[in-house]
């Protein structure tokens, strides 16, 4: 939930009026301090999984926001973090929490990296991309990482149908769908376009071999399925 210190409502709203770029410079500030930020728990499970992958090198967190992502490649890279996103406020926020890291504006469908990165890694920004923007996304970070590097990142379980979560997730995208219809600049953030079989499937089109790992540290549900998976796609 929203502590004392995060935005008001009138600052979300203004937020959510604006573009993607634009709201995320707006909201920066605040960020961490929104239910939007990934947890801290997420964070530590992701790092622990990806230990027993490594070693890895050098690592990028896509879309790092204000950087949690970057706490996870600071526990397994050896040779350094470079974080990229296209809003300067929230590269901001991430130099002041991580000063050591490289901090790089760019579009993250448009990588400025080749062979560079042994490792990528992303937290709760996939989102913000429309299903047909997956295979440039994934082209992009494949041509980022050297032979054999790694793209991972954690994939809650769907909510189950009819449950008050599953919802409240539709009903948060039906609204997005009606205020993009009727108001420029779009605001790209949908919480129900990342199904896990389509993910997979775009990413062996884009040349990964993909291994999905149950995340054990953050429990499994009713029926004894994962509650979130590290879906991790090798380039080959």
């Amino acid at each position: 939930m929203f502590s004392p210190e995060g935005p008001t409502f009138r600052e979300l709203t203004v937020q959510a009026l604006s573009s993607v770029e634009r709201g995320y410079d707006l909201l920066a500030g605040k960020f961490d301090a929104t239910p939007f930020r990934t947890s801290d728990r997420v964070v530590r499970a992701t790092a622990d999984a990806l230990r027993d992958l490594g070693p890895f090198g050098t690592g990028l967190d896509l879309c790092c926001g204000t950087g949690a992502g970057l706490s996870a490649l600071e526990q397994v890279c050896t040779d350094g973090v470079t974080g990229v996103d296209f809003s300067a406020g929230m590269l901001a926020e991430a130099r002041r929490a991580h000063p050591d890291a490289t901090l790089v504006r760019a579009d993250a469908l448009s990588l400025p990296f080749a062979a560079s990165f042994d490792l990528a890694v992303s937290f709760g920004a996939f989102g913000h991309f429309l299903p047909r923007d997956r295979p440039r996304l994934f082209a992009g970070v494949h041509a980022a990482l050297r032979e054999g590097g790694l793209l991972a990142f954690p994939q809650p379980a769907p909510p189950r149908v009819g449950s008050r979560w599953y919802w409240t997730l539709w009903a948060f995208d039906a609204v997005m769908r009606a205020r993009n219809a009727v108001w420029r600049p779009p605001f790209v953030m949908y919480y129900r376009t990342w199904p896990l079989a389509d993910v997979v499937r775009d990413l062996r089109r884009t040349g990964f071999e993909v291994v999905l790992h149950p995340m054990e540290s953050l429990g499994r549900q009713e029926d004894g399925s994962p509650r979130c998976r590290l879906v991790t796609a090798r380039k080959t």
